[in-house]
């Protein structure tokens, strides 16, 4: 990685800002927490990132205030509930302790979806389903494709298992932008053969799979939220829609293509984690093997150069979106059918933790400043 736009530092002040000793420091470093690099002045001397080192002295001032942490703890702050689906650690993602990027080289999205929510008959998705919904023309991109799904997710269901149920929902956000009932088909050949790309079923299996789950995103915690007051599962996942569909989750999609068709100035949040500071592996796994456009890895080249950032996973489903000449606006949708696995076991754990999720605010008179 280059270090040309990093800040860094040494160790005795990196040391002294967190309050530590040498050894503690070098063991933030082995857990990925702080990250190191040769000087290049002096190779066996070494230099650590400052923001990284700043981040975790904040952090670490957050757990000697509980009033801070509390208010900031909504901001990629400290755990708020306790969850066993997935696993955020050490620059790697797991999904009920299996390694998610190895589990995308074979695995279906159905398959995901069994693992992620446990307990469920996975011949639920070889059976039709009974659900009535009538469809209409395809839809791609966050307004359209989110209108649509909300308008098949709030038809009259009938009563069916939670594997049905399950099934179900998946069928719809994929029908939501094909316009038809996948049937039993599987959802990444489906949209494959759907946008007329069928050569991209296996990049299209990949990225349902990868996009699964992400621990306590802003959408999973919205559909917990919902869940948590007894809401259907139906209205949960809708809660889930609406929260990706912002610019700052899912919708970051249509910011990074309009760059990658414009690219001007620097690289966009697109091509930085902060989950994931050596590079989110989610999109190095889905990038494999796809014959990306010559001018989109000239930029990814050009970001890696100038600045030290890998892409992300939006910038990633993007890059083949554009690869397989799929619909614009399906890196959005992919995101979402990917993504309705992990939502739907929230809303199961959650609904089997019977607790209303009720957090408190601090009132502050208008025109106030809230104190950090």
């Amino acid at each position: 990685m280059s270090t040309s736009s990093l800040d860094m530092t040494s160790a005795e002040d990196a040391a002294g800002r967190l309050g530590i000793s040498r050894a503690s420091l070098y063991a933030y470093v082995s857990r990925g927490l702080i990250r190191s690099f040769s000087s290049p002045h002096d190779p066996r001397q070494k230099l650590y990132a400052l923001e990284d080192v700043e981040a975790l002295a904040e952090r670490k001032a957050r757990f000697r205030r509980p009033a801070v942490a509390a208010a900031t703890a909504l901001d990629w702050g400290l755990p708020v509930l306790e969850t066993s689906i997935t696993q955020i650690k050490d620059g790697r993602l797991f999904y009920r302790e299996q390694d998610a990027i190895a589990l995308s080289a074979s695995a279906s999205l159905e398959e995901t979806a069994c693992l992620l929510i446990g307990g469920l008959d996975d011949t639920a998705f070889r059976q039709s389903s009974r659900s009535p919904e009538t469809f209409s023309d395809p839809a791609c991109g966050p307004y359209s494709y989110v209108t649509q799904a909300v308008r098949l997710l709030s038809a009259p269901a009938p009563r069916e298992t939670r594997s049905a149920e399950v099934a179900a929902i998946l069928r719809l956000m994929a029908a939501a932008s094909t316009g038809r009932d996948p049937g039993v088909e599987p959802l990444h050949r489906h949209l494959a053969n759907a946008w007329a790309a069928p050569q991209a079923a296996d990049a299209i299996r990949r990225a349902l799979v990868l996009c699964a789950d992400h621990e306590l995103s802003a959408s999973a915690f919205a559909v917990r939220v919902t869940a948590s007051t007894g809401a259907s599962l139906r209205n949960a996942v809708i809660a889930g829609l609406a929260a990706l569909s912002g610019p700052y989750h899912g919708g970051m999609t249509e910011r990074v293509r309009a760059f990658l068709e414009a690219p001007k100035g620097p690289s966009p949040a697109g091509f930085r984690h902060r989950l994931y500071p050596d590079g989110d592996p989610r999109a190095q796994a889905l990038l494999e093997n796809v014959p990306l456009l010559s001018s989109d890895a000239t930029i990814l080249r050009a970001a890696a150069s100038a600045s030290g950032t890998k892409p992300s996973v939006d910038t990633a489903l993007v890059m083949v979106e554009r690869a397989y000449g799929l619909p614009t606006g399906a890196a959005f949708v992919l995101f979402a059918v990917g993504r309705t696995a992990g939502w739907l076991a929230h809303a199961i754990e959650q609904r089997s933790q019977a607790t209303l999720i009720r957090p408190r605010a601090r009132y502050v008179v208008t025109g106030e400043t809230p104190s950090t």
